[in-house]
């Protein structure tokens, strides 16, 4: 799931980036793929990766 995010984050990254659009700081190019990399980097830490069954 949280690929997804981050895959969509990049997108609208890149956007941003391709637009030449003026933001305000918060929802800059480099903030939105900052995030999208955390989101990244948890999915491959394996959280957020689905629901976990006991036995």
């Amino acid at each position: 799931m949280l690929g997804i995010v981050a895959a969509v984050l990049f997108f609208v990254s890149f956007l941003i980036n391709a637009t030449d659009l003026s933001t305000n700081d918060v929802f800059s190019s480099t903030n939105v793929m900052l995030l999208g990399l955390t989101a990244l980097a948890l999915h491959v830490a394996g959280i957020g990766s689905g629901w976990a069954r006991g036995r």
